[in-house]
């Protein structure tokens, strides 16, 4: 069975751009990572979670999620219950991160990195 088709159930019902799936490990290697600390464990979770209004899928910063290029599981994946446009995403980082100048600049140039350019 494929990473992105065992969401947690609990997990699933949350509205996220990107998950964490069961085969998480708990490495902690996805957690510093991430450029708008989205990724977080807490007591009572089973692994890492993904919080749905902080993640933009790293669109403005990287190529690609941050946290799937370190995972050494590959469990962070796209959530198929959650899909946003790449304008939706750099509209979300523009205003998590609104003092982030070069973001600033390189969204109105519209010449910034993420996973719908590679």
């Amino acid at each position: 069975m494929r990473a992105h088709a065992r969401l947690n159930r609990s997990r699933e019902r949350q509205i996220m751009a990107a998950a964490i799936t069961e085969d998480c490990i708990n490495c902690g290697a996805c957690e510093p990572e991430c450029p708008s600390e989205a990724i977080s464990f807490t007591d009572g979770d089973e692994f890492y979670v993904i919080k749905s209004d902080a993640c933009f899928e790293c669109v403005g910063y990287y190529d690609a999620y941050a946290c799937q290029a370190v995972c050494p599981v590959e469990c962070c994946v796209p959530n198929e219950n959650k899909r946003e446009t790449e304008k939706q995403l750099i509209d979300k980082a523009l205003k998590l991160f609104p003092d982030d100048e070069d973001l600033g600049q390189k969204a109105a140039a519209n010449d910034y990195p993420s996973r719908f350019r590679t």
